[in-house]
Protein backbone atom coordinates (compact mmCIF):
# COMPACT_ATOMS: atom_id res chain seq x y z
CA UNK A 1 0.00 0.00 0.00
CA UNK A 2 1.69 3.50 -1.07
CA UNK A 3 0.78 5.65 1.41
CA UNK A 4 1.84 8.68 -0.99
CA UNK A 5 4.19 9.46 -3.96
CA UNK A 6 2.24 7.61 -7.19
CA UNK A 7 3.33 7.44 -10.75
CA UNK A 8 7.03 9.04 -9.04
CA UNK A 9 9.40 5.95 -8.82
CA UNK A 10 10.39 5.18 -13.01
CA UNK A 11 10.56 9.15 -12.62
CA UNK A 12 13.89 8.95 -10.15
CA UNK A 13 11.38 10.86 -7.39
CA UNK A 14 10.00 9.74 -4.14
CA UNK A 15 7.47 7.05 -2.48
CA UNK A 16 6.49 6.40 0.88
CA UNK A 17 5.03 2.73 0.61
CA UNK A 18 4.17 0.08 3.47
CA UNK A 19 3.62 -3.17 3.51
CA UNK A 20 0.72 -4.52 5.07
CA UNK A 21 0.03 -8.44 6.46
CA UNK A 22 -2.47 -9.76 3.63
CA UNK A 23 -0.09 -10.95 0.45
CA UNK A 24 0.27 -14.63 -1.70
CA UNK A 25 1.54 -17.65 -0.84
CA UNK A 26 3.98 -20.22 -3.34
CA UNK A 27 5.19 -23.09 -2.00
CA UNK A 28 7.38 -24.86 -4.00
CA UNK A 29 8.50 -28.53 -3.75
CA UNK A 30 11.23 -29.94 -5.92
CA UNK A 31 10.07 -32.86 -8.24
CA UNK A 32 11.57 -35.72 -10.39
CA UNK A 33 11.68 -34.73 -14.36
CA UNK A 34 12.34 -32.15 -16.32
CA UNK A 35 9.18 -30.33 -15.93
CA UNK A 36 8.03 -27.01 -13.59
CA UNK A 37 4.22 -27.50 -12.49
CA UNK A 38 2.38 -23.96 -11.47
CA UNK A 39 -0.97 -24.37 -9.80
CA UNK A 40 -2.75 -21.12 -8.73
CA UNK A 41 -5.26 -22.53 -6.50
CA UNK A 42 -7.42 -19.32 -6.28
CA UNK A 43 -7.87 -19.77 -10.13
CA UNK A 44 -8.53 -23.65 -10.54
CA UNK A 45 -5.91 -22.68 -13.20
CA UNK A 46 -2.27 -24.77 -13.95
CA UNK A 47 0.46 -24.77 -16.13
CA UNK A 48 3.70 -26.12 -16.92
CA UNK A 49 7.20 -25.70 -18.67
CA UNK A 50 10.66 -27.25 -19.25
CA UNK A 51 12.70 -26.59 -16.06
CA UNK A 52 15.25 -25.99 -18.80
CA UNK A 53 15.62 -23.26 -21.86
CA UNK A 54 13.89 -19.85 -22.06
CA UNK A 55 10.23 -20.93 -21.41
CA UNK A 56 7.71 -20.16 -24.25
CA UNK A 57 6.19 -16.29 -23.92
CA UNK A 58 2.55 -16.41 -22.42
CA UNK A 59 0.17 -14.02 -21.26
CA UNK A 60 -1.73 -13.53 -17.63
CA UNK A 61 -1.10 -15.03 -14.20
CA UNK A 62 1.14 -18.05 -16.16
CA UNK A 63 3.87 -14.98 -17.28
CA UNK A 64 4.87 -14.06 -13.73
CA UNK A 65 5.85 -17.66 -12.52
CA UNK A 66 7.53 -18.31 -16.19
CA UNK A 67 9.39 -14.70 -15.76
CA UNK A 68 10.53 -15.41 -12.69
CA UNK A 69 12.10 -18.49 -13.39
CA UNK A 70 13.77 -17.46 -16.65
CA UNK A 71 15.02 -14.21 -14.75
CA UNK A 72 16.59 -16.52 -11.77
CA UNK A 73 18.31 -18.60 -14.15
CA UNK A 74 19.62 -15.50 -16.56
CA UNK A 75 21.45 -14.50 -12.88
CA UNK A 76 23.14 -17.81 -12.16
CA UNK A 77 19.93 -19.88 -10.06
CA UNK A 78 18.96 -22.83 -11.22
CA UNK A 79 14.82 -23.67 -10.21
CA UNK A 80 15.32 -27.76 -11.45
CA UNK A 81 12.09 -29.53 -11.44
CA UNK A 82 9.82 -28.34 -9.26
CA UNK A 83 5.82 -27.84 -8.32
CA UNK A 84 4.70 -24.72 -7.49
CA UNK A 85 1.65 -24.02 -5.69
CA UNK A 86 0.18 -20.55 -5.79
CA UNK A 87 -2.52 -19.24 -3.24
CA UNK A 88 -3.78 -16.10 -1.42
CA UNK A 89 -5.69 -13.62 0.15
CA UNK A 90 -4.85 -10.52 -1.61
CA UNK A 91 -7.39 -9.40 -4.54
CA UNK A 92 -6.14 -9.43 -8.19
CA UNK A 93 -6.80 -5.97 -9.81
CA UNK A 94 -7.41 -3.97 -6.83
CA UNK A 95 -4.82 -1.46 -7.13
CA UNK A 96 -2.40 -3.80 -3.79
CA UNK A 97 0.36 -4.61 -5.81
CA UNK A 98 -1.12 -8.16 -6.34
CA UNK A 99 1.61 -8.67 -9.00
CA UNK A 100 4.45 -8.07 -6.58
CA UNK A 101 3.27 -9.82 -3.95
CA UNK A 102 2.69 -12.58 -6.45
CA UNK A 103 6.84 -12.10 -8.05
CA UNK A 104 8.52 -12.04 -5.10
CA UNK A 105 6.54 -14.69 -3.39
CA UNK A 106 7.90 -17.24 -6.58
CA UNK A 107 11.64 -15.99 -5.51
CA UNK A 108 11.63 -16.32 -2.30
CA UNK A 109 10.07 -19.60 -2.62
CA UNK A 110 12.61 -20.90 -5.67
CA UNK A 111 15.37 -19.75 -3.77
CA UNK A 112 14.37 -20.92 -0.16
CA UNK A 113 17.03 -19.60 1.71
CA UNK A 114 19.75 -19.17 -0.62
CA UNK A 115 21.14 -15.67 0.29
CA UNK A 116 22.81 -14.78 -3.14
CA UNK A 117 20.42 -11.99 -4.01
CA UNK A 118 19.86 -9.06 -1.81
CA UNK A 119 16.72 -7.71 -1.25
CA UNK A 120 17.13 -4.74 -3.92
CA UNK A 121 18.41 -7.26 -6.02
CA UNK A 122 15.79 -9.18 -6.02
CA UNK A 123 13.36 -6.33 -6.72
CA UNK A 124 15.17 -5.33 -9.58
CA UNK A 125 14.55 -9.06 -10.66
CA UNK A 126 11.03 -8.59 -10.13
CA UNK A 127 10.62 -5.76 -11.69
CA UNK A 128 12.08 -6.75 -14.76
CA UNK A 129 9.83 -9.89 -14.96
CA UNK A 130 6.84 -7.22 -14.92
CA UNK A 131 8.28 -4.97 -17.72
CA UNK A 132 9.54 -7.66 -20.10
CA UNK A 133 7.54 -10.80 -19.28
CA UNK A 134 4.02 -9.37 -18.47
CA UNK A 135 4.13 -6.46 -20.52
CA UNK A 136 3.56 -3.69 -17.76
CA UNK A 137 5.94 -1.10 -17.23
CA UNK A 138 6.14 -0.39 -13.55
CA UNK A 139 8.98 0.61 -11.60
CA UNK A 140 10.13 -0.49 -8.36
CA UNK A 141 7.98 0.54 -5.69
CA UNK A 142 5.52 -2.24 -5.20
CA UNK A 143 8.53 -4.89 -5.21
CA UNK A 144 11.10 -2.87 -2.82
CA UNK A 145 7.61 -1.77 -0.44
CA UNK A 146 6.98 -6.22 -0.08
CA UNK A 147 10.24 -7.38 0.14
CA UNK A 148 11.91 -3.86 2.18
CA UNK A 149 9.47 -2.68 4.74
CA UNK A 150 9.38 -3.23 8.19
CA UNK A 151 6.32 -3.36 10.40
CA UNK A 152 5.01 -0.37 12.35
CA UNK A 153 6.84 1.61 9.61
CA UNK A 154 6.08 3.43 5.98
CA UNK A 155 9.40 3.49 3.83
CA UNK A 156 10.60 6.09 1.98
CA UNK A 157 12.20 5.19 -1.39
CA UNK A 158 14.52 7.77 -2.93
CA UNK A 159 14.37 6.20 -6.72
CA UNK A 160 17.78 7.97 -8.13
CA UNK A 161 19.87 6.61 -5.08
CA UNK A 162 17.67 3.88 -4.19
CA UNK A 163 17.90 4.87 -0.60
CA UNK A 164 15.63 3.32 2.09
CA UNK A 165 14.32 5.10 5.10
CA UNK A 166 12.39 3.31 7.75
CA UNK A 167 9.83 6.11 8.69
CA UNK A 168 7.72 5.33 12.38
CA UNK A 169 4.04 5.15 10.84
CA UNK A 170 2.20 5.56 14.06
CA UNK A 171 -1.64 5.71 13.58
CA UNK A 172 -2.81 6.08 17.19
CA UNK A 173 -6.62 6.05 17.45
CA UNK A 174 -6.52 7.26 13.38
CA UNK A 175 -7.27 4.35 10.73
CA UNK A 176 -6.08 4.00 7.15
CA UNK A 177 -8.85 1.70 5.26
CA UNK A 178 -8.53 0.29 1.54
CA UNK A 179 -12.06 0.39 -0.41
CA UNK A 180 -11.52 -1.55 -3.58
CA UNK A 181 -13.77 0.36 -6.41
CA UNK A 182 -14.68 -2.38 -8.43
CA UNK A 183 -13.36 -1.36 -11.22
CA UNK A 184 -10.34 -4.19 -12.02
CA UNK A 185 -7.36 -2.47 -12.28
CA UNK A 186 -4.41 -3.68 -15.07
CA UNK A 187 -1.03 -1.94 -15.23
CA UNK A 188 -0.24 -3.93 -19.06
CA UNK A 189 -3.64 -3.53 -20.46
CA UNK A 190 -4.64 0.16 -18.75
CA UNK A 191 -3.38 3.67 -19.73
CA UNK A 192 -0.07 3.18 -17.24
CA UNK A 193 2.38 2.51 -20.25
CA UNK A 194 1.32 5.76 -21.79
CA UNK A 195 1.97 7.46 -18.88
CA UNK A 196 5.21 6.41 -18.58
CA UNK A 197 6.06 7.01 -22.37
CA UNK A 198 4.64 10.90 -21.73
CA UNK A 199 7.16 11.14 -18.95
CA UNK A 200 10.14 9.67 -20.83
CA UNK A 201 9.01 12.36 -23.93
CA UNK A 202 8.85 15.50 -21.17
CA UNK A 203 12.33 14.47 -20.16
CA UNK A 204 13.55 14.27 -23.54
CA UNK A 205 12.55 17.64 -24.33
CA UNK A 206 13.69 18.77 -21.23
CA UNK A 207 17.15 17.44 -21.45
CA UNK A 208 17.10 15.53 -18.10
CA UNK A 209 17.30 12.29 -17.32
CA UNK A 210 14.24 11.91 -15.04
CA UNK A 211 11.46 14.42 -14.30
CA UNK A 212 13.19 14.82 -10.58
CA UNK A 213 15.76 16.92 -12.21
CA UNK A 214 12.79 18.93 -14.23
CA UNK A 215 11.39 22.55 -12.38
CA UNK A 216 8.34 23.71 -12.83
CA UNK A 217 9.62 27.15 -14.49
CA UNK A 218 10.86 24.54 -17.28
CA UNK A 219 7.00 22.15 -17.35
CA UNK A 220 5.14 25.49 -18.03
CA UNK A 221 7.14 25.47 -21.29
CA UNK A 222 6.06 21.83 -22.14
CA UNK A 223 3.22 21.43 -24.54
CA UNK A 224 -0.20 19.66 -22.83
CA UNK A 225 -0.60 16.95 -21.15
CA UNK A 226 3.33 16.90 -21.14
CA UNK A 227 3.13 19.65 -18.77
CA UNK A 228 0.44 18.22 -16.18
CA UNK A 229 2.25 15.55 -15.83
CA UNK A 230 5.48 16.91 -15.17
CA UNK A 231 3.86 18.98 -12.57
CA UNK A 232 2.17 16.06 -10.66
CA UNK A 233 5.59 14.58 -10.45
CA UNK A 234 7.53 17.68 -8.71
CA UNK A 235 4.41 18.08 -6.36
CA UNK A 236 3.80 14.54 -5.50
CA UNK A 237 7.62 14.13 -4.78
CA UNK A 238 7.09 17.31 -2.11
CA UNK A 239 4.12 16.08 -1.01
CA UNK A 240 6.16 12.77 0.20
CA UNK A 241 8.33 15.11 2.26
CA UNK A 242 6.13 17.27 4.05
CA UNK A 243 4.11 13.78 4.81
CA UNK A 244 7.26 12.34 6.71
CA UNK A 245 7.05 15.80 8.39
CA UNK A 246 3.95 15.36 9.48
CA UNK A 247 4.45 11.95 10.79
CA UNK A 248 7.05 12.94 12.66
CA UNK A 249 4.80 15.96 14.68
CA UNK A 250 2.11 13.33 14.33
CA UNK A 251 0.15 15.41 13.12
CA UNK A 252 -2.24 13.69 11.50
CA UNK A 253 -5.19 15.97 9.65
CA UNK A 254 -1.74 16.99 7.64
CA UNK A 255 -1.40 13.69 6.30
CA UNK A 256 -5.14 13.41 5.44
CA UNK A 257 -4.73 17.08 3.65
CA UNK A 258 -1.86 15.82 1.66
CA UNK A 259 -3.46 12.60 0.64
CA UNK A 260 -6.69 14.88 -0.45
CA UNK A 261 -4.06 16.63 -2.80
CA UNK A 262 -2.22 14.17 -4.03
CA UNK A 263 -5.81 12.70 -5.13
CA UNK A 264 -6.65 16.19 -6.71
CA UNK A 265 -3.49 15.73 -8.86
CA UNK A 266 -3.76 12.31 -9.97
CA UNK A 267 -7.26 13.18 -11.37
CA UNK A 268 -6.56 16.84 -12.25
CA UNK A 269 -2.78 16.70 -13.37
CA UNK A 270 -1.61 12.87 -14.08
CA UNK A 271 -5.64 12.33 -15.36
CA UNK A 272 -5.86 8.24 -14.12
CA UNK A 273 -8.70 8.56 -12.12
CA UNK A 274 -11.99 7.16 -13.76
CA UNK A 275 -15.80 7.47 -12.47
CA UNK A 276 -15.66 4.39 -10.09
CA UNK A 277 -12.49 6.02 -8.25
CA UNK A 278 -14.13 9.36 -7.42
CA UNK A 279 -17.11 7.42 -6.19
CA UNK A 280 -14.87 5.33 -4.05
CA UNK A 281 -13.51 8.39 -2.82
CA UNK A 282 -16.54 10.04 -2.02
CA UNK A 283 -17.59 7.14 -0.08
CA UNK A 284 -14.19 7.79 1.87
CA UNK A 285 -14.96 11.48 2.42
CA UNK A 286 -18.82 10.93 3.18
CA UNK A 287 -18.30 8.71 6.22
CA UNK A 288 -15.46 10.87 7.75
CA UNK A 289 -12.27 10.71 5.90
CA UNK A 290 -9.56 13.21 7.21
CA UNK A 291 -8.16 12.41 3.49
CA UNK A 292 -8.26 9.82 0.76
CA UNK A 293 -6.86 9.13 -2.44
CA UNK A 294 -6.52 6.87 -5.30
CA UNK A 295 -3.35 4.20 -4.99
CA UNK A 296 -1.51 1.86 -7.38
CA UNK A 297 -1.06 2.93 -11.24
CA UNK A 298 -4.93 4.02 -11.22
CA UNK A 299 -7.57 3.39 -14.07
CA UNK A 300 -9.41 1.37 -11.20
CA UNK A 301 -8.19 -0.47 -8.43
CA UNK A 302 -8.61 0.63 -4.95
CA UNK A 303 -8.68 4.13 -2.56
CA UNK A 304 -6.87 4.86 0.43
CA UNK A 305 -8.82 6.80 3.14
CA UNK A 306 -7.57 8.08 6.89
CA UNK A 307 -10.27 8.26 9.61
CA UNK A 308 -9.87 9.95 12.76
CA UNK A 309 -11.16 8.48 15.88
CA UNK A 310 -14.62 8.04 15.89
CA UNK A 311 -14.99 8.05 12.34
CA UNK A 312 -15.91 4.77 10.72
CA UNK A 313 -14.85 3.64 7.47
CA UNK A 314 -17.73 2.83 5.17
CA UNK A 315 -19.30 -0.42 4.91
CA UNK A 316 -16.67 -2.95 2.33
CA UNK A 317 -13.81 -0.74 3.27
CA UNK A 318 -10.92 -2.81 5.11
CA UNK A 319 -8.56 -1.40 7.63
CA UNK A 320 -4.63 -1.52 7.27
CA UNK A 321 -1.72 -1.31 9.07
CA UNK A 322 1.92 -1.65 7.89
CA UNK A 323 3.26 -4.65 8.39
CA UNK A 324 6.12 -7.06 7.96
CA UNK A 325 7.91 -7.43 4.50
CA UNK A 326 7.70 -10.59 2.49
CA UNK A 327 9.41 -13.59 4.35
CA UNK A 328 10.24 -17.06 3.69
CA UNK A 329 7.89 -19.33 6.30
Amino acid sequence: MNLIGEHTDYNGGLSLPFAIERGVTATVEHARGGLIEVEAEDLGERDEFAASGVPERVVGWRAFARGVVAELAAAGFDAGASRITIAGDLPRGSGLSSSAALSTALCLALLGGDERFDRVALARLCSRVENEWVGARGGLLDQLAVLSSREGHALRIDFESLALEHVPLELGDWTLAVLDSGQTHDNAASGYNERRAECERASELLGVATLRHASAAEAERLPPPLDRRVRHVLEEDARVDATVAALAHADMEEVGHLLDASHRSLRDLYEVSTPELERAVGEMKATGAAGARLVGGGFGGSVLGLFPPGATPPEGAEVVRPGPPARLI
